[in-house]
């Protein structure tokens, strides 16, 4: 199955066109052509994204890419993929009015489908996985990003349970709010883990929220409170340490709190995916942890973390299996 899928959650345009085959069983993907258009440089002077500039560069853009995507010939997918939700309305609201008029102008005979935002980056440690599904599943999948911080058991490619996820703050908000009172540029994300490499994680004992409660929910206002206050009452301190010990305490919750549902749920594997599994010291302090308890560690190749539209195409392949459907309009708050 071919799929061109189209995703404007946020603040990236981006399109790709993808081949799906193997069903349920044995899910294979090949990348055919994948763009994504970064409006970075529209939003960082305003330190964050600004929703009525995300969908006028959206509005601008999509044409731009699809020309791109297709260099101006005839393609035939056989599938039409847009998300949905969840995101910011405005810019969701441009992908699928996209999305409709390719359908009515162009792909008439193509079905629409609409795709979970969330799914797509739970879904997108499929591409490049070489092992199978039996090896890993049931799995504990946490997904963090800058809207959401969730962590799931995850049965099989159709089935799983919300075990918890943030009562505030997502991690990825976080991270981006303590990196714009250290003054560093929008995204802050990898502004952070630049500086964090050259600090000390653990010259300051900033708090690790929710750390020992039995629940597997999160909470990181109090950590981004308490670096404020600290940088209040330190103006001399050594902001590379401020990093390195702000990102270590944030890493060490979503660690602590993946191993433990891993064992509690004798999971094969956990599964870590979102915007924020870009972040290297994530990515190689859960997978260190994951390897000592003896489960598979799965987590996206790196241009597959943050927003794309393969991940969308993913999704949508495996929505269109399993004969679920979403309504074709912008759904902000949708959730998995």
């Amino acid at each position: 199955m071919r799929i061109l899928a189209i995703e404007t959650s946020c603040d990236e345009t981006a399109l790709a066109l993808l081949d799906a085959k193997g069903g349920l069983k044995k899910p294979a993907f090949k990348v055919l052509k994948s763009i994504v258009s970064s409006q970075i440089a529209i939003h960082r002077p305003w330190g964050g994204v600004v929703p009525n500039l995300a969908k006028r560069e959206h509005i601008k853009n999509l044409p731009v890419v699809f020309g791109k995507l297709t260099e101006n010939k005839k393609i035939k997918p056989d599938l039409l993929a847009v998300t949905v939700g969840p995101g910011l309305e405005p810019a969701l609201w441009t992908g699928v009015e996209f999305a409709k008029e390719l359908k009515k102008n162009i792909f008439k005979e193509t079905p629409l489908i609409g795709a979970n935002h969330l799914e797509g980056h739970l879904y997108s440690v499929l591409l490049g996985n070489k092992l199978a599904l039996s090896k890993i599943f049931p799995a504990i999948a946490i997904i963090v990003s800058g809207g959401h911080t969730i962590l799931l058991r995850v049965e099989s490619l159709t089935k799983w349970k919300k075990l918890g996820e943030t009562r505030d703050d997502a991690v990825g908000e976080a991270f981006d709010k303590v990196a714009k009172m250290l003054g560093l540029p929008y995204p802050g994300g990898p502004e952070i883990q630049k500086l964090a490499s050259r600090g000390d994680s653990g010259a300051i004992v900033f708090p690790r929220p929710m750390l020992h409660d039995k629940n597997y929910d999160f909470s990181f206002s109090g950590l981004k409170t308490s670096v404020l206050y600290y940088l209040r009452d330190n103006p001399r301190v050594n902001e590379a340490d401020v990093a390195a010990s702000f990102q270590k305490a944030a890493v060490d919750v979503l660690v602590a709190k993946a191993i433990r549902a891993a064992k509690e749920y004798e999971t094969r594997s956990v599964i870590l995916s979102g915007g924020v599994a870009a972040n290297s010291f994530l990515r190689e302090t859960l997978g260190n942890a994951v390897r000592e308890i003896s489960r598979n560690f799965l987590v996206p190749p790196m241009s597959f973390n943050t927003d794309n539209a393969v991940m969308i195409a993913v999704a949508a392949y495996i929505q269109s299996l399993r004969k679920k459907k979403h309504a074709i309009r912008a759904q902000a708050n949708l959730n998995l």
